[in-house]
């Protein structure tokens, strides 16, 4: 038995907070149910531990993150699904959301909606946190009425894709962490331990051997002109950075990426499974092809997608179907427009869209674990070539001055 925090509302509206054991979270929904309450929250206090410390992160830094809305839409999800009308759920999620910055944002969309607005287009005024596929999604769902349809679908889409996400993020953080800790213990050496030896050699007024010379003189370099190196590396990062932010310089940086194999094949899976993600939840949703394929090209992350999905779409405007232009782009793999063409023969598009989607993210997973398994001996063997040479050349140094043959 654990024991779990709630937040819940009763039928009238209000939150009710507090408290109960069970032996999993779903035992502690259906003792609310009994309650006759309305479960919006269940989370172990460790895990509320773990959220206070990313609001109050959010907080310092100012900022609506991912999880703010995925957690949001959860919640709207639930209270819309309850019974709940669409002001109140809203009012409940204003008392709710403990990011001020998304408070503010969430009043503003219940002050549109209680004026009259659409909540697809309340959430439209604020692009930065609700995006277009989003909002796309939520018109759709109040054409059909069926809100409380997408809004469950579309908390599955920012679950998967946060998944997805923070597997890619804590995948990388040892290597990162080995390759700061090398760095810095390189530096060092140096910086600091280098210079003491180097003052002995130079007291000695021996001819030194050529690695231990070279390093010497790395070391000298690094000491005396470390400011030029620096601004080196902060102007070629800004000057990066402004290059790739203008469309001719992204367009240029993503081709050469693409010309790379192991990134290229990286670069496929990943926009491929993000393609049919996002277009699979848009029809599914009723969001029509052409205005789906719009809102596609701009989640995706690299330019030769970009191209290629406006190209397809102009092509579907002329009459073709989806899967032929998808083949002649030349970016997707044949498994994908495989399993496309099966979806269009078959009139499940969007299922087949979905499937996709797993398959290729199960193949990015698979393909991480893979560079990362790589990466890390490649990393430490990098780190230990370089103590090693500064070792071995220290070690030539001081066997050379006391005539010691190798």
């Amino acid at each position: 038995m654990a024991l779990y925090l709630y937040k819940a509302t009763d039928q009238s509206g209000k939150i009710v907070e507090g408290s109960l054991e069970a032996a999993e979270e779903k035992g502690v929904v259906e003792k609310l149910h009994d309650l006759s309450l309305i479960p919006i929250r269940v989370q172990l206090p460790k895990e509320v531990q773990a959220v206070s410390l990313d609001i109050s992160l959010d907080f310092l830094f100012g900022r609506v993150t991912s999880r703010d809305v995925l957690i949001f839409t959860q919640e709207l999800n639930t209270l819309v699904n309850a019974g709940l009308s669409l002001d109140r759920s809203l009012e409940i999620m204003v008392e709710l959301t403990e990011n001020k910055k998304f408070k503010e944002v969430i009043q503003n969309v219940l002050k549109e909606v209680e004026g009259g607005s659409s909540l697809a287009e309340a959430f439209s005024k604020h692009p930065k946190i609700f995006s277009r596929l989003y909002t796309n999604m939520i018109r759709a769902g109040e054409a059909g009425g069926v809100v409380d349809l997408i809004l469950k679908r579309l908390a599955e889409y920012l679950e998967n894709a946060r998944e997805t996400r923070d597997f890619i993020i804590s995948a990388l953080i040892y290597p990162i962490i080995l390759t700061l800790v090398g760095a810095v213990m390189i530096v060092v050496m140096l910086v600091w331990v280098i210079p003491k030896f180097a003052i002995i050699f130079e007291d000695l007024g021996q001819t030194l051997p050529l690695p231990t010379r070279v390093l010497l003189a790395v070391s000298h370099g690094i000491i005396s002109y470390w400011w030029l190196f620096l601004a080196l590396f902060i102007g070629g990062a800004i000057g990066f950075k402004r290059a790739i932010n203008t469309e001719e310089g992204r367009i240029k940086w993503d081709k050469i990426k693409f010309r790379i194999g192991l990134i290229r094949q990286f670069i496929k899976k990943t926009e491929v499974a993000r393609f049919s993600r996002t277009l699979g939840t848009l029809i599914r949703s009723g969001v029509p092809i052409l205005e789906a394929l719009n809102v596609v090209k701009e989640t995706m992350g690299n330019m030769v997608f970009v191209h290629a999905i406006a190209d397809v779409r102009n092509k579907m405007k002329e009459g073709e179907n989806i899967s032929k232009p998808l083949e002649e782009s030349g970016v997707f793999p044949p498994l994908s427009i495989y399993m496309i063409t099966v979806g269009e023969e078959t009139g499940k598009l969007n299922e087949m869209l979905l499937k996709v989607a797993d398959t290729y993210e199960k193949e990015v997973k698979n393909s991480i674990k893979r560079m990362i398994s790589l990466l890390e001996p490649l990393l430490i063997l990098i780190m230990g070539i370089g103590v090693g040479f500064i070792v071995f050349s220290m070690l030539m140094a001081i066997f050379s001055v006391n005539e010691i043959a190798f």
